[in-house]
């Protein structure tokens, strides 16, 4: 049964935190396993679980290039930065840290073609 609760203000407040503290060493180029691709990486969110222990991490990366091999590596990293959000926050549990492909812009391009779809432009008028 899929949980389709608001996420909490701690939750979102953690998130939040993670998504900085993942951004801030990837920027400052903390990640050996990252040394050899060369795109932007962008931490776009966080959902972290109701009891904290695990985190999801939605990664792009500039046009999409590279993103399986950034994945790849962000996610032999992620013990990296688990210790990193440990050091850098006061949280009992440090959450176990999985990167996956955001696909929210997908989807919004995805809904912007429809909507300008003539066949749909008719329906609305």
């Amino acid at each position: 049964m899929p949980n389709n609760k608001e996420p909490s203000q701690r939750q979102l407040r953690v998130g939040q935190e993670i998504r900085r503290i993942i951004s801030s060493e990837i920027e400052r180029g903390e990640v050996r396993n990252l040394q050899g691709i060369d795109t932007m990486v962008t931490v776009t969110e966080v959902h972290v679980s109701p009891d904290l222990k695990y985190a999801n991490a939605y990664v792009m990366t500039l046009n999409g290039t590279f993103l399986k091999e950034v994945l790849e590596a962000l996610n032999l990293a992620s013990n990296h930065f688990r210790k990193s959000v440990g050091r850098n926050t006061n949280l009992r549990y440090v959450p176990e840290i999985v990167f996956r492909e955001d696909n929210s812009f997908a989807e919004v391009d995805k809904i912007e073609k429809l909507l300008h779809d003539p066949r749909v432009q008719q329906d609305l008028k």
